[in-house]
């Protein structure tokens, strides 16, 4: 197995179902009345996150800043971005083009002046990766954090690659006047620089292969952490010893573009754990799976879920929305496997409304990392759908936390580990919106009306759409914007009034061909109890 020290989403991105998809489960949780998705209500949210997204963006670089307050003042923005959110601001143009908050021309003037400052900006050009930070007013790399004059080692993420690599083909095929530019810096992008196939001995992983983290094309800050190696030949870097090593996570996007284009072999994605194995040897994650083995690609796959509230899911490493459905933006994944994320994803969203409105009782959902409330950034979730990270032998591990108290939930591993806290009592729960937008790609009048709570009950809400986190019970709200937030927003209210139009021009025929056989294959162990 890879090492147990996970790499946070946050340290690497910012420091329909088909014939055999579990069916709607509105009527499971009635503590609040579903109303009807109204769109004319979630066209003005789109307009007003669109908002918060150009007040993010000098218009000189079209670089998105990583966050921005309330004031959406130009004085008041991060002072740095990332791959993941110049990809974000990609797509969110297409997305405002399409509900007519933006005409063509402008989008298509957005898009070329954004690309046009991506084709100059410094990135490690045998893979063409690019580094995790940048200065947004000028393009320029970091190497030295605002404010503190921290020094930045430039580190290329897999993940974050991932995000910017995604949004390149959907602009490639979205809009005309982009499309030169966007195939231009996606063609050089090389996703087998990011894939070790195991056959160092010194450095082993999965039958099948795995994801490194992302790699160091310099000096590093991560003694004992990197190797001196490489996957695409020319000078080493100093890869990462942590590799993406679960399915449910945001890292698959990763995968899938290498498949698509044919830089990673299919198996790879067979590699990743659905759940570590149920043995008592394995007794420090979450809870037992249940589950059975097949074999796809030759690699063989332990087919496991774990069981709650009546479900049997594949949980993430954290339990968060955005490791289940962020994927989910680009690739129809229900569609394309129905006996996988065709029964997974339905699930996860019920498991989240559940949580939220009937275990914990906050009277909301949707649960993601996200702004902190009380200062910062924190991962958020749903502990009994998460692995757990940092979990190790001797030292159980859970998943994200629901509240700010880290209510922690423990069920147990069967006979093999007792249970310390199989029904807790919840806190001060933190719910993110864009988790609930997420979820609206599968639960539509559900989360419509989470969120119409959110804004009306929970007034988190500003001019610039929703804030980016709310707690619940105390009330306090984290009265700020983050790019990569406000985008996943934007991509999921494309899908839903747009007829699917990030799916449709990321998901081609080509793209299918390479990934629907790959992914089609598979039957998850999830299921209704």
């Amino acid at each position: 197995m890879a090492s147990p020290a996970r790499i946070t989403r946050r340290t690497l991105l910012v420091a329909s179902a088909a014939a055999l998809a579990v069916p709607s489960f509105a009527s499971a949780a009635p503590a609040q009345k579903v109303l009807t998705a109204d769109p004319t209500r979630i066209r003005g949210w789109a307009r007003d996150t669109w908002r918060s997204l150009v007040a993010m963006t000098p218009a000189r670089t079209g670089l998105p800043a990583d966050n921005i307050p309330e004031s959406l003042a130009a004085s008041d923005r991060s002072g740095y971005t990332s791959p993941t959110n110049i990809g974000g601001y990609l797509w969110s143009t297409i997305v405002a083009r399409e509900l007519g908050l933006i005409t063509s021309g402008e989008a298509s003037a957005r898009l070329v002046r954004t690309l046009s400052t991506l084709d100059r900006m410094e990135h490690h050009a045998p893979s063409g990766m690019y580094y995790n930070w940048y200065d947004e007013e000028t393009g320029e790399a970091l190497r030295a954090w605002p404010g503190t004059g921290a020094v930045v080692h430039p580190f290329c993420s897999s993940v974050d690659n991932g995000w910017l690599g995604a949004a390149l083909r959907v602009v490639a095929e979205a809009d005309r006047a982009a499309s030169g530019p966007a195939k231009r810096i996606f063609g050089r992008m090389r996703w087998d620089a990011f894939y070790n196939p195991g056959d160092d001995p010194a450095h082993p992983v999965r039958p099948g292969g795995l994801i490194h983290g992302g790699f160091f094309p310099f000096d590093h800050d991560r003694p004992g952490g990197v190797y001196q190696g490489t996957h695409i030949g020319g000078d080493p870097v100093w890869l990462t010893t942590h590799h993406y090593d679960t399915t449910v996570s945001e890292t698959r996007i990763t995968s899938y573009l290498g498949i698509i284009t044919g830089q990673i072999p299919p198996k790879q994605y067979f590699a990743m754990w659905r759940t570590l194995p149920a043995s008592c040897d394995w007794s420090w994650h979450e809870m037992q799976p249940v589950g059975e083995n097949r074999t796809y690609y030759g690699i063989e796959v332990f087919e496991g879920a774990y069981t709650y509230r009546g479900m049997r899911i594949v949980p993430g490493w954290g339990g968060s929305m955005f490791e289940e459905l962020m994927p989910d933006v680009f690739v129809p994944e229900a569609k394309w496997a129905p006996r996988s994320w065709g029964r997974n994803h339905p699930l996860h969203v019920r498991a989240q409304r559940e949580h939220g409105l009937l275990e914990a009782k906050y009277g909301f959902w949707g649960f993601s990392p996200a702004s902190n409330p009380a200062g910062g950034y924190r991962e958020y979730g749903v502990d009994a759908l998460g692995i757990g990270p940092g979990g190790e032998p001797g030292n159980p591990a859970s998943g994200y936390f629901s509240d700010q108290e880290m209510t922690n939930y423990d069920a147990g591993f069967g006979s093999c580990r007792p249970a310390t806290n199989p029904t807790p009592t919840y806190g001060d729960g933190v719910v993110t919106p864009h988790a609930a937008f997420l979820a609206m790609m599968h639960e539509r009048d559900e989360a419509y009306t989470n969120l119409v709570g959110i804004q009306n009950d929970l007034r988190a809400y500003g001019t610039g759409g929703f804030f980016d986190s709310v707690a619940v019970r105390s009330g306090t709200i984290a009265r700020r914007y983050l790019s990569l937030d406000q985008a996943m927003v934007m991509g999921a209210i494309g899908n839903v009034l747009c007829r699917d139009v990030i799916r449709r021009a990321f998901a081609t025929p080509a793209v299918e061909r390479a990934l629907r056989p790959v992914i089609g294959v598979e039957e998850f162990g999830a299921s209704r109890v």
